[in-house]
């Protein structure tokens, strides 16, 4: 959905990281079962959404630490792939149920997209892109961003969840609007 409205609307698109369980341990955590329950109709509708655009989805059972997926992804930023290494973590967490908290799944990601996956664990473990994810993180926290994914358009819409392609159509043409 994203590339599309890329492609149809030049929309320009910056991810940024956000952590939605930041006491989440190195190792990750179990899913707690409280949250398996509650999610269970959200993963439903997920599921019909991924299904219809022709995805796998896969629900993770476990939570894994994302701080090493959004060093490494800061990493890929800086090196001009941050929209392929974000695709493709994307893709190996939510379609194929990898843990993105592991290096052999990052590196991995990293070789899928033409980046080298030596200088990235080298970097990310040096430090290098720790205080921008942390700058990054904490601003997410200061314009109110709760949940992921969070879609802030021009700064002043915030489209949160998963949602339609129609609601970002229907955001669009409200700045359209607001822009007359």
């Amino acid at each position: 959905m994203v590339a599309t409205l890329i492609e149809k609307h030049n929309a320009q698109v910056e991810w940024r990281p956000f952590y939605l369980r930041p006491d989440t341990p190195p190792e990750g955590m179990d899913l707690p079962d409280y949250v398996k329950s509650r999610m269970a109709q959200t993963n439903a509708r997920l599921k019909q959404m991924a299904d219809a655009a022709g995805l796998e989805m896969v629900f993770a059972t476990r939570i894994p630490n994302t701080r090493l997926a959004h060093e490494a992804t800061e990493y890929a930023t800086q090196k001009g792939k941050h929209f392929e290494f974000h695709r493709v973590v994307f893709d190996k967490f939510y379609g194929r149920g990898e843990d993105i908290s592991k290096w052999d799944v990052l590196r991995d990601a990293a070789v899928q997209v033409g980046l080298d996956a030596d200088e990235m664990q080298r970097e990310v473990e040096a430090g290098r892109h720790t205080v921008a994810v942390n700058n990054a993180v904490q601003e997410a926290q200061q314009i109110g961003v709760t949940g992921v994914p969070t879609y802030v358009l021009n700064d002043r819409y915030a489209i949160v969840g998963a949602q339609p392609y129609e609601a970002f159509l229907q955001a669009l043409e409200q700045i359209a609007k607001d822009q007359k």
